[in-house]
């Protein structure tokens, strides 16, 4: 009787499959056990004990929760539109560039380089009361004033989104930039030749072609800002009094803080099925608009 040998593929697959079920598959599975007890890091034993969906009904009744929640997507909104608008401006302009292009492709690049740890270190000191940069320019310029930028709360959320656009505008600017070179010069010229102006031809043949860039770069962009957290974690923890708490904030505050971890990774599978809805949203309009690219070529 011949004993069967497992195929070369899978042996040769084997260690990565050993090594992404220890560091990925069994920590999800564990969190999401978790998730249905009310398990405390004070209390190891009552990671034991069963409560069901209790967890999921206590968030959906939780003001906290929804005002993280509400925050996030408010964020997720201004934070995208915004870094849309300046990637494509400033790739636009590179496009034009004929010296020198390879060097600000590069230096586009360094934002991106940086950990979002130092640009929240780094920007927690540009914004700060006593001795950051702004109110020193301000001053400077000779408006008597101290802004208290990382206290109130309006000026604490637009600290923050200022910190995240500076760091991953480039991620748009590179990407539409890419489209931009990808793009055949037949239509454009034949457009020139009939008479359109530059705002004509960029509204009906340039954008259109951009679209898929543009959402593969929204896809990107949004799951790493729905799990926004070392910015705000460095720059105001959260704070004033919890006005700039977004959800992975609001986690990390419940699991680690409070020791409520079994609460916490409930809120954490909440918070993926919105990036999930953030993907399929984005993943359906750039389908719809390669088809659309596939039916104007």
């Amino acid at each position: 009787m011949t004993r069967r040998r497992l195929p070369e593929w899978f042996v040769l697959l084997l260690p990565a499959i050993i090594v992404i079920a220890a560091v990925v598959l069994i920590p999800l599975l564990f969190s999401l056990y978790s998730s249905f007890t009310p398990y405390k890091l004070t209390r190891p034993s009552t990671l034991w004990k069963w409560v069901g969906t209790y967890n999921y009904e206590k968030i959906l009744s939780d003001a906290k929760f929804w005002a993280a929640f509400g925050r996030t997507v408010l964020f997720l909104t201004i934070v995208l539109n915004l870094e849309l608008l300046f990637g494509l401006g400033i790739a636009l302009m590179m496009n034009k560039v004929t010296w020198g292009q390879r060097t600000l492709r590069t230096i586009l690049m360094f934002p991106m380089m940086f950990s979002p740890i130092l640009v929240g270190f780094q920007f927690k000191f540009i914004f700060n009361d006593n001795i950051g940069l702004v109110n020193n320019v301000l001053q400077s310029m000779g408006f008597n004033v101290a802004l208290p930028w990382l206290v109130d709360a309006k000026l604490a959320m637009f600290s923050i989104m200022f910190a995240e656009i500076w760091m991953s505008t480039s991620v748009f600017a590179i990407l539409i930039l890419a489209g931009l070179f990808a793009m055949p010069r037949d239509p454009l010229e034949a457009a020139k030749v009939d008479g359109c102006t530059p705002w004509q031809s960029f509204r009906h043949i340039t954008l259109p072609f951009l679209m898929p860039f543009i959402y593969i770069a929204m896809t990107i962009r949004s799951l790493d800002v729905a799990r926004a957290y070392d910015i705000v974690q460095i720059m105001t923890g959260g704070g004033p009094a919890r006005r700039t708490e977004l959800l992975w904030t609001l986690m990390s505050r419940t699991g680690y803080v409070d020791a409520r971890m079994g609460l916490a990774n409930a809120m954490g599978y909440v918070s993926i099925l919105l990036s999930i809805l953030f993907t399929i949203y984005f993943f359906r309009k750039l389908s719809a608009a390669r088809a659309e690219l596939g039916m104007a070529g």
